[in-house]
């Protein structure tokens, strides 16, 4: 890996620590349900990121806490700014990661299956 694939992978790394602090203990929007990071991707020029996140919830709970992840993009990417110490700061964009939900589901299938052999 080169030394600039390292600093994305370690700038991913601090990007999601942060959002992550910032989501739990700063931001008071009604419309953020429970939330956890999962992963982050860093563009390779350093002006985009796609931040995955997991929302406790049904559907509907799940868009209302993207459309205010959203809406708080703005004050979560000057926070980053000033606690990495970044002179451009990139981009937030939110994804919703359904990975969890998929595994919940296989897994209740797998048990449906076991209880009628």
């Amino acid at each position: 890996m080169t030394v600039s694939g390292r600093r994305q992978e370690r700038l991913a790394d601090q990007i999601r620590t942060e959002v992550a602090e910032i989501i739990t203990l700063e931001l008071k929007d009604p419309r953020i349900g429970f939330v956890t990071v999962t992963h982050v991707e860093l563009s390779r020029d350093f002006r985009t990121t796609r931040v995955w996140v997991s929302v406790l919830g049904d559907e509907e709970a799940q868009q209302m806490t993207l459309e205010g992840l959203l809406s708080a993009a703005g004050y979560l990417r000057h926070e980053i700014g000033l606690r990495l110490r970044l002179r451009r700061v990139p981009e937030l964009t939110f994804v919703l990661d359904r990975g969890v939900q998929d595994a919940l589901k296989v897994e209740s299938l797998l048990e449906k299956i076991n209880g009628q052999n």
